[in-house]
């Protein structure tokens, strides 16, 4: 079969391509091995989420006695919480599908490995082999856990999961070790502490959230800790041995044993991601990846073989659906021809954790523009003082701004508290437009609202 435009993986980066090239005129085909919609679909983003929302429905019926309503909760049916979230899953599949059926793109399920440039073997599902040709090929076949070797056998046993067995738990287990935090790794820490579970995170980096805005990290942190959650930082786990149907392990700082076999019902490894790039052919072909396995890639999301893109979490780092999509819609243009295709700009990509507290940022940190400018303001509000955030009883949390002093311009903004990862698409526009702090402090803001915390701490700075 003949195409102009053949995608390897139909994850969020891969059927957005898909859809933009056939919307353009070019005949294109996807190929998925998994399900359409990848990891962030199947085994990330939607489900993770999924199971955020029964852990936020579980507070407010927890503190209905606050606004006068009595209640009378008795317990969390775990197999219905994870039904309702597969339930999403295979609603947003469905649509994923019908968005490329209406498109015209054709779908084949399996797995594909370059045999050169232009061509691709696809091992189907259903046991055959079909080969593909096509002018453009997109490779977009994401990331997979990062594992930690010598846990094989207590990853058979069911003892260590990874973020998919997480998010599909049988049972809440009384006490869970989650190594890394990140992104994965707190929200995670935030479902099964609202589960009942005693949670421990252990993160061998000084502080949580090495990503974040410091000052978001440590308000972070300090939120997680009254919750009950214990969070080691400084910290590495090993000898990780099983104990009667359980999991010792030992836990150091800086050198020094802090909890000698520290017993476990579960662990879960959220220690990132590694680019899914294995058994592509990708040496066949002569396309260049990093150390770490990435895609290396250039304008337009080509790598270095002509005619062959990649995308989304198989290239460079952030590892986020939606900066996978805007790639995708990027290289179909370039295949397409278009004049005037928008670059992404990587330092301006927004990032989201549904935690609880949430997290939410956009560009750089109070510390990445110290480093590259020579003088900025910084501002913040605090939810303590807005009215929306006291009647819906969330009052913890801030807003944080960084401005370019001489020029006005939004370098950066940070947030954690209630709702704040829908607040974020305020600062998004603000960087995409280049609205500069005037411009922002003459919009009207409505009141009631969380988003006048917005506001305000751009005016605590001018």
């Amino acid at each position: 079969m003949d195409f102009d435009v053949a995608v390897i993986g139909g994850g969020p980066g891969g059927y957005v391509c898909a859809v933009r090239a056939a919307q353009l005129g070019l005949k294109t085909v996807v190929v998925e091995e998994v399900g359409l919609g990848g990891t962030c679909l199947h085994r990330g983003c939607i489900p993770t989420k999924s199971l955020l929302q029964t852990a936020h429905v579980k507070r407010i019926i927890e503190c209905a006695d606050e606004f006068g309503i009595e209640t009378q909760y008795k317990t969390t049916d775990i197999r219905k919480v994870v039904e309702r979230s597969e339930k999403v899953i295979a609603m947003l599949n469905r649509g994923v599908d019908g968005l490329l059926a209406s498109a015209s793109v054709t779908k084949i399920d399996g797995h594909a490995e370059f045999l050169d440039k232009t061509t691709i073997s696809i091992s189907c599902k259903d046991g055959s082999t079909q080969s593909v040709t096509a002018s453009n090929i997109v490779i977009a076949t994401g990331a997979v856990p990062r594992s930690i070797g010598g846990l094989e056998s207590l990853v058979t046993k069911n003892l260590v999961w990874t973020s998919k067995e997480a998010l599909k738990p049988d049972t809440i287990p009384q006490a869970l070790l989650i190594l890394g935090s990140g992104a994965i790794g707190i929200e995670l820490a935030s479902f099964y502490n609202a589960m009942g579970s005693e949670v421990t995170v252990v993160e061998i980096q000084d502080r949580i959230l090495t990503q974040e805005d410091a000052d978001i990290s440590e308000e972070a942190r300090k939120a997680f800790s009254k919750q009950g959650i214990k969070i080691m930082t400084g910290t590495n786990a090993s000898m990780f041995v099983e104990e009667a149907g359980r999991v010792s392990a030992e836990l150091r700082n800086s050198g020094e044993t802090i909890a000698k076999c520290a017993v476990f019902d579960k662990v879960i490894v959220a220690i990132g991601v590694v680019p899914n790039t294995q058994n592509l052919g990708l040496d066949r072909i002569g396309v260049k990846t990093k150390p770490n396995g990435a895609i290396e890639v250039f304008d337009h999301q080509e790598t270095s073989v002509k005619n062959i893109f990649a995308i989304g979490d198989v290239t460079e780092a952030p590892w986020l659906a939606h900066k996978a999509s805007r790639e995708g819609i990027i290289a179909a243009e370039k295949i397409a021809n278009l004049q005037v295709i928008t670059p992404i700009n990587l330092q301006a990509i927004p990032s989201c954790i549904y935690s609880y507290p949430q997290i939410a940022s956009i560009g750089m940190t109070e510390e990445m523009a110290r480093e590259v400018c020579k003088n900025i303001r910084v501002g913040r509000s605090y939810f303590r003082a807005n009215g929306r955030a006291l009647t819906a009883g969330e009052p913890d949390g801030f807003v944080k701004v960084i401005f370019e002093s001489a020029t006005g311009e939004l370098l950066g903004a940070h947030m954690v508290g209630a709702e704040v990862t829908e607040l974020l698409p305020i600062f998004s526009l603000a960087i995409a437009s280049e609205l500069t702090e005037k411009e922002i402090l003459t919009t009207v803001f409505p009141h009631p609202t969380l988003s006048e915390c917005l506001q305000e701490a751009v005016i605590s700075c001018s």
